[in-house]
């Protein structure tokens, strides 16, 4: 899928989940770094793929590309990189052909020359008749991602969909399965594989004659679920740190206001790219839970470097180093991010708060949160209605905004600089609201 135009349509999608419709045709060319031209067909490609995929939209909805995310706020985090995966991922003799073969097995046990005779009779008439080795390549590779399974014995083998987990539940265990998988899923660090699980899921339930949405007695999604789309680079990193390969990568840093690069074909048109080419080493992949960011640590030319993930695009593999200079870079990556509260590696400073726990009886919430997110922090009682919280970090500016969120049940204590510009902030934000007349 690490194809340009999909890194393009990456990009658009992501543009379109977080800022709508507040852009104009060329606004979102220009933010692009695409010709207004280059914007018009990727719209019109992507509407063709909601065109394919959309099921139950009225015409009026199906019309406008962002309305095929919006129109239920509480099935919108399945489209996005989910989309792509399912129209891009595929040619379409290949979807066509997959989609032959995991229907025929899911209630028959096959031969690859059975399937094979079974696509020939099947597939439409201006499509290719796939040959015998087409059909164990497509089963090998269902094989490999777990859709269907080899049956034991001997030559000629045969195939069966893989749905005993399923088949084995009950009624009432596959809807506690659904409901699990549903809530975490939309809960939790995005990922492709639990919105695809909770999809298959969902079918398995109708087929049994069960709606999981009539069953909905509360809503939850998580905050932002267009971080999906950063997944598409994460198996070839995750890859290339398990064999120690290098990756090249253009950079486009989410400062600089450009979040594409076009690649031409023709020299005579080439243009210099807004973004940066690297090579360097992955190491480690950090999820910023707070803002749901990405970030990809790695060891390049200035040492260690940390880039956003949605500023990585036209990722490839590159040389593999030894195990010797993998683990000297990783240990290395390892001391210097030890008191990272995200990503930081500045030099490390103590940081003491005083937290205020709530007046009302009942959760203490403010308690709660800071022993769930608060990392390797220490916590010591100093009165009934409060108590202190003390971390040793690299640097302040990543646990700035989460010790800001608290509002008034927290009150920095040091560094006594940090103090000062906590309470030069909040007085600045006092006169935010400071009435304009008199009279108020």
């Amino acid at each position: 899928m690490a194809r340009e135009s999909f890194d393009k349509e990456i990009q658009f999608l992501r543009m379109l989940a977080l800022a709508g419709g507040a852009y104009n045709r060329q606004q979102f060319a220009n933010r692009l770094g695409i010709s207004v031209h280059t914007y018009d067909k990727t719209l019109r490609s992507l509407k063709e793929m909601l065109g394919t995929l959309k099921q139950g939209l009225s015409q009026e909805q199906g019309s406008v590309l962002s309305d095929g995310f919006q129109y239920n706020y509480y099935e919108s985090a399945d489209p996005l990189l989910l989309f792509l995966f399912r129209a891009k991922s595929l040619k379409e003799t290949e979807s066509i052909r997959l989609a032959l073969l995991i229907n025929v097995l899911q209630s028959r046990e096959l031969t690859a020359k059975d399937l094979q005779d079974h696509c020939s009779e099947q597939m439409p008439a201006d499509y290719p008749i796939p040959d015998e080795k087409t059909i164990r390549g497509d089963l090998k590779y269902l094989e490999e991602v777990g859709v269907i399974i080899r049956l034991h014995g001997g030559r000629p083998y045969r195939y069966k969909a893989a749905n005993d987990l399923i088949d084995h539940l009950s009624d009432n265990e596959l809807l506690d399965l659904f409901d699990y998988v549903d809530v975490i899923s939309n809960t939790q660090v995005p990922s492709v594989q639990g919105f695809l699980l909770r999809a298959t899921l969902k079918k398995a339930l109708h087929k049994r004659g069960f709606d999981p949405d009539t069953g909905e007695t509360h809503r939850y999604k998580y905050h932002y679920h267009s971080r999906i789309l950063d997944e598409a680079h994460l198996y070839t990193i995750f890859k290339a740190i398990q064999q120690r390969k290098k990756l090249q990568f253009l950079y486009l840093s989410p400062k600089k206001g450009k979040s594409y690069a076009s690649q031409n074909s023709n020299p005579l048109f080439e243009r210099e790219t807004e973004g940066t080419l690297q090579t360097a080493l992955p190491l480690r992949v950090v999820y910023d839970h707070q803002y749901g960011r990405w970030y990809l640590i790695c060891h390049g030319q200035r040492g260690i470097m940390k880039f956003r993930m949605e500023g990585l695009t036209q990722l490839e593999e590159g040389e593999v180093v030894t195990e010797e200079e993998f683990d000297q870079r990783l240990h290395i990556v390892l001391e210097q991010m030890k008191y990272s509260w995200v990503t930081d590696t500045l030099r490390t400073l103590k940081v003491l708060a005083r937290f205020y726990n709530p007046d009302r009886s009942g959760a203490n919430f403010v308690r709660e949160r800071v022993e769930a997110q608060g990392q390797w922090g220490t916590i010591r009682e100093e009165t009934d209605s409060t108590f202190l919280y003390e971390i040793t970090v690299n640097g302040i500016y990543e646990i700035k905004p989460w010790l800001r969120s608290f509002g008034s049940s927290c009150e920095v204590l040091e560094p006594a600089w940090l103090r000062k510009e906590f309470i030069a902030e909040w007085k600045e934000i006092q006169g935010y609201y400071e009435p304009v007349r008199e009279n108020l």
